[in-house]
């Protein structure tokens, strides 16, 4: 497969491009005018977009954003909320998450999670997109014209997956992605401190789901980051989540009973909880509320028992920004500008906190909520050709690299490293005329690659015979401006290349995102499992042509009576499998056909080299 052609430029074909701040608690979308950046907003003034979906699947009924936020509260089970947390994840990585919501999710999840509402189920990527055409079309009713291209912002420490499924959310909104851009680049910039002419910031970005942190720096118009860090599972969900624990305990030891299995129940500690958080903000005290079957509730609640509550919380923040700081070679004192982003910086705690590290007062002035998506804005507008005086250069925020002999990770690109990239690494054969190697990608820091998070996997074929260690393998890493990888892999002597673009398996496929465009809302489940079966039947198709082959050729000759009615046997059974719809019965009766001719297939190698060394001396062995 010849390697994919990359744009890197992610200049505009035409049309103008506005700035998407695709958040987890609340979304917004911005432009640049001649006067600067904007956020664009509805007929009430209001900004922001809640992050939240509601399907009534009776109804056939579909509402974004303050609708949805409004039947939250008494028709829970029917909304999804911080879906931004969900994205590009499987089912084991969010299990803690899933205790707090009151989310269904729908069987078969662990790849792709699908949230199962009414009869319909979703995945994360489709719930953004539902997201994102609302900011979309609040857009095109502002410029009069239909928005098409825009630039979305991303958590600095979102992995290739998260950040796939972002492209794909956009592609799903009838959106052309020009590039995915880390929030605190985009928050940098809303700061205007790219007027400076020289300075190193920290941005500390604490949003309602992730935290990050990102070391910039500025110079002659080119914005660098030096490096970022972070948690992807941090957040003022979480600051949420402890207070509303807190709550909950309370409560049912007094009613009696648990009212986390009352989805309407649950909806009001929670409200209260987050109405809690917000006059903690302003306040050194607040009264918590909430109207019960059995009565109301009522309790007071100070800050400083809100900060005692929450501080493990804060301090996990803190941790992040060392390692940041450690990567850099930097001391604190050495930074110059402190920059705070995401609504949860309101919090007086994590405030004091960044102060305390940094030595200098934070920049608090912009609105919090407000601030990535004005940066996106003027990325867009740089990638429109609107300013042609700045330059942005992110990082890949983790290591990447393939699984070697052993399980051992080769690191190709190392974290930090500014995108776009590329690397290239040697590799070889470990057998005796092996004439395939499989390449398995990986993300992460660790040594080990079960300690790391599996990326994608592909396999060079054809290369030719030879001893072990002979062979040279050249293996690519390319990541584009969106940080996307793509890799290959080219055998030099024989010109052998197989090449991937990285889609990691909790991703969708591209046949995946085409089919919910034709069919809209539509998640045709049975297509994909059709589609399965087929594929695993021509694969089958294959194997039997090759072993039936085998058999009438070689077999009489090269091995016993035994294993000759065994292969038969996998023959059969494996031709059974075919007429069924079990894609993975027929995939079970390949293996089993593998291993039935896995000896002849040895015998048959044998036996071709020793007639292709006949009469041979060793010299010309060795010199071919």
């Amino acid at each position: 497969m010849p390697i994919i052609e990359l744009s890197l430029s992610g200049r505009p074909k035409s049309g103008r491009v506005v700035g998407i701040d695709l958040g987890t608690t609340n979304s917004l979308v911005a432009y640049t005018s001649e006067s600067g950046p904007q956020v664009l907003c509805d007929e009430e003034a209001r900004a922001l977009v809640p992050s939240i979906v509601y399907y009534d699947a009776e109804q056939k009924r579909l509402l974004v954003g303050e609708e949805a936020r409004n039947r939250l509260i008494t028709e829970p089970r029917k909304a999804i909320y911080s879906v931004k947390r969900f994205m590009g994840k499987g089912i084991l990585d969010v299990r803690e998450d899933l205790a707090l919501v009151p989310f269904k999710i729908a069987e078969g999840s662990e790849q792709v999670i699908r949230f199962q509402m009414g009869d319909r189920q979703f995945t994360p990527p489709e719930i953004s997109a539902f997201i994102l055409r609302e900011l979309k079309e609040r857009a095109s009713k502002f410029f009069g014209e239909e928005i098409t291209q825009a630039v979305i912002t991303v958590p600095a420490y979102f992995n290739d997956a998260q950040r796939q499924a972002t492209k794909d959310a956009g592609h799903l909104a009838g959106l052309e992605v020009l590039r995915i851009v880390n929030e605190p680049t985009a928050a940098s910039l809303a700061y205007g401190i790219d007027k400076r002419e020289e300075a190193i910031v920290a941005v500390y970005d604490l949003g309602g789901g992730t935290f990050d942190i990102s070391i910039l720096k500025l110079r002659e118009g080119i914005f660098e980051v030096l490096a970022t860090n972070g948690d992807t599972h941090l957040g003022g969900d979480d600051i949420d989540n402890h207070l509303i624990t807190l709550l909950l305990d309370e409560v049912e030891k007094r009613v009696g009973h648990r009212l986390s299995d009352d989805p309407s129940a649950f909806q009001a500690v929670r409200k209260a909880a987050i109405q809690a958080k917000h006059e903690l903000s302003e306040n050194e005290g607040a009264v918590i509320t909430i109207a019960l079957e059995e009565g109301d509730y009522r309790r007071e609640i100070t800050r400083a028992e809100f900060e005692a509550l929450i501080a493990d919380l804060v301090e996990r923040t803190i941790l992040p920004c060392k390692q940041a700081l450690k990567d850099t070679g930097l001391d604190a004192d050495r930074i110059d500008e402190v920059v705070m982003v995401g609504g949860s910086t309101r919090i007086p705690l994590v405030r004091r906190r960044v102060e305390e590290l940094f030595g200098r007062k934070p920049h608090t002035e912009l609105n919090p909520d407000e601030v990535v998506a004005l940066g996106a804005a003027i990325q867009a507008d740089i990638l429109a050709g609107g300013r042609r005086d700045l330059l942005l250069l992110d990082v890949t925020p983790l290591s990447l690299g393939i699984e070697t002999m052993g399980g051992v990770v080769a690191k190709i690109i190392n974290r930090n490293s500014t995108i776009p990239a590329s690397a290239s690494e040697m590799f070889t054969t470990w057998v005796d005329n092996q004439t395939g190697i499989d390449v398995h990608v990986l993300q992460g820091e660790r040594e080990m690659a079960e300690d790391c998070r599996s990326l994608a996997k592909f396999t060079l074929k054809g290369i030719p015979p030879q001893m072990a260690g002979m062979p040279r393998i050249e293996v690519k890493f390319l990541i584009d401006a969106n940080g996307i990888l793509t890799v290959s892999a080219r055998d030099l002597r024989s010109g052998q290349e197989q090449s991937i673009e990285v889609k990691p398996s909790y991703g969708l496929k591209d046949e995946q995102i085409e089919r919910m465009l034709m069919e809209s809302m539509e998640f045709a489940e049975e297509d994909f499992r059709k589609r399965l079966v087929i594929e695993a039947r021509n694969e089958a198709e294959l194997v039997l042509k090759a072993a039936e082959k085998a058999v009438a050729s070689e077999a009489h000759t090269l091995i016993s009576e035994e294993e000759r009615a065994a292969i038969t046997t996998a023959m059969s059974e494996l031709k059974e499998a075919m007429r069924g719809e079990d894609h993975r019965a027929i995939r079970e009766k390949i293996t089993l056909l593998d291993d039935a001719t896995h000896h002849l297939a040895e015998l048959m190698m044998d036996k071709a080299l020793l007639a292709a060394l006949k009469d041979r001396k060793l010299t010309d062995v060795l010199e071919g």
